[in-house]
């Protein structure tokens, strides 16, 4: 299972900036290992950010990003207290979900 990812929340003013950070190999499949043999793909494809149960972010990330991703993102109607919850998935299926209030 991937290491919990650190996600962070803070509100100013009318808006709400979440930065997270993700804990994954992030392999792009087109890298060969030593034997020269491609090694398969492995890597983030879809990421989901709700706040208080709505949607406030959908992201589809492909093998170009880079491994242990940051992602930060603004939205606007969170209060100190409120959720944020982050998930992901993988090219193999796994998930990811973590959730943090909004400072």
């Amino acid at each position: 299972m991937a290491d919990p990812m650190r996600i962070r929340a803070a509100v100013a003013g009318d808006e709400t900036t979440v930065r997270v950070l993700m804990s994954h190999i992030m392999e792009p499949g087109t890298r060969r290992d030593a034997a020269g043999a491609l090694i398969p793909g492995h890597f983030i494809k879809d990421v989901e950010a709700t706040h208080n149960g709505k949607v406030v972010l959908e992201a589809a990330f492909s093998g170009a990003v880079a491994q242990n991703p940051f992602l930060s993102f603004k939205f606007k109607g969170g209060a100190k207290g409120d959720k944020v919850v982050v998930k992901w998935v993988d090219t193999k299926g796994d998930t990811r979900t973590d959730e943090a209030l909004i400072a």
